[in-house]
């Protein structure tokens, strides 16, 4: 993944630059909109960061040239405190999301990954011919597709389930673009990448002096996304304290700021996603009951890639399109061989195992056609892996199994925490207080 970090400030720059590079990421960098044209002209990128003030051409100025000229890539704007407005504006002229400085780089690099990750899926579905944005021809997504068809005009909640990786983002953005508030704004916030501690300041927003460093007014999402869809991804994850308030929402339709009195009516539809099985998280006091039923007026349920092979080939050929343009390769497809392995092998990982494989492949292929002798189908992730990890005992305790499964799933990604937390389905906040308490080391990877 490549990402244009457009600031005319040096500091935010080399910042996120920095941070990306230690993610495993590529990025340039552009200080005014200008020189980000030219940069957009003579190379791909799949996302881009603009900050909405700067000299010359301003960040909206370039978002509107950016849309005009084609690029379809994602796009997130960096607004200041008061901008919050422009960044609405933003919004309704094509941006994907904004981020308000002082902001986290970790929470930066969640949504750019998700964001890419959701237009790759798009993209994948208009490579195919299909008018919306969902991929796969198999009975599964089809009934999926009529679903989403189905419910989309209307202002039912919806809960999309389904394991990490199998493009439930994807089918939130499709049920707002044929739903009757798609002229609105589409916010995304995943409920795991947000500290606890500041969660509910960025869901509710709140008042000027509601607490120590609260200097003005902080709009929050749920205000944001009036007029328009607001979807909590992994919604599993949300703090118990923070889940009343939730419902309060969902049943009176207002939320009050913090440290506000007056509430404010709110006509956001809502979508919500997750990757746990919440109906085990309510027997065991994790969920509220009623906050349940709230949010599962509708499901979804987004079948794992290993239940509908007949799209996997409309998926490897949108995979390889993408990475010879963007690697300079000219691989031209499968053989038979190698194309029967991947419709017969597991994909635990999803979508994002099948891209993961085909990229290694093509690096590697010594020809413009990928053979079987070059996907390397052994270093994905296996239903077995954890009993592979376990010591040859008679008894294994659950915090055994649990240390062992991060620790293969940090070796499978080579050290990388926020794509060992997405295989793992926590967040990486969750997994780095793991790693802590069972005092995982480098030398145990």
């Amino acid at each position: 993944m490549k990402v244009l970090i457009c600031d005319d400030e040096e500091n935010i720059r080399n910042l996120m630059k920095r941070f990306l590079a230690l993610e495993g990421l590529d990025s340039d960098t552009a200080e005014n909109g200008l020189s980000a044209e030219r940069m957009l002209r003579s190379d791909v990128y799949d996302a881009v960061l603009i900050d909405l003030r700067m000299p010359g051409m301003d960040g909206l100025e370039l978002l509107k040239w950016l849309r005009q000229e084609g690029f379809r890539m994602p796009a997130i704007m960096i607004s200041a405190h008061g901008e919050i407005t422009d960044a609405v504006e933003a919004l309704k002229n094509g941006a994907d999301d904004y981020i308000v400085k002082p902001f986290d780089p970790e929470e930066v690099v969640i949504k750019l990954k998700n964001l890419v990750e959701a237009a790759s899926l798009k993209s994948v579905a208009e490579s195919s011919g299909k008018d919306g944005s969902l991929v796969g021809e198999s009975p599964e997504m089809m009934d999926v597709q009529r679903i989403i068809e189905k419910i989309a005009p209307t202002h039912a909640t919806v809960l999309i389930t389904g394991e990490s990786g199998t493009g439930k983002e994807v089918v939130a953005r499709e049920i707002h673009r044929l739903s009757s508030v798609k002229e609105g704004p589409f916010i995304a916030i995943n409920i795991g990448g947000v500290p606890e501690n500041l969660l509910e300041s960025e869901l509710f927003g709140y008042e000027k002096g509601a607490f120590t460093g609260a200097l003005q007014r902080k709009t929050g999402l749920f205000e944001l996304a009036s007029g328009g869809t607001l979807f909590l991804d992994e919604i599993g994850d949300m703090p118990f304290s923070l889940q009343v308030k939730i419902l309060r929402v969902l049943q009176e339709k207002k939320i009050t700021r913090l440290g506000g009195t007056n509430p404010m009516p709110i006509n956001a539809r809502i979508i919500a996603a997750t990757n746990k099985d919440l109906e085990s998280m309510v027997r065991e006091g994790h969920f509220r009951e009623d906050l349940f039923y709230r949010l599962n007026v509708v499901r979804i349920h987004i079948p794992p890639l290993r239940e509908r092979p007949a799209d996997i080939p409309v998926l490897a050929a949108y995979i390889i399109t993408k990475y010879s343009k963007e690697m300079g390769l000219k691989i031209t497809g499968f053989t038979p061989e190698a194309l029967d392995a991947l419709r017969h092998h597991s994909f635990y990982g999803n979508v994002r195992e099948l891209e993961n494989i085909i990229e290694r492949a093509m690096i590697f292929a010594d020809s413009e056609t990928i053979g079987i002798n070059d996907l390397d189908l052994r270093s994905g992730l296996q239903k077995n892996d954890v009993q592979k990890a376990v010591p040859a005992s008679d008894v294994l305790t659950l915090r055994d199994a649990e240390r062992n499964a991060i620790i293969r799933a940090l070796q499978r990604w080579e050290g990388n925490r926020t794509r060992a937390a997405e295989e793992l389905g926590i967040s990486r906040r969750t997994l780095i207080s793991k790693i802590q308490e069972y005092g995982i080391g480098k030398e145990s990877l």
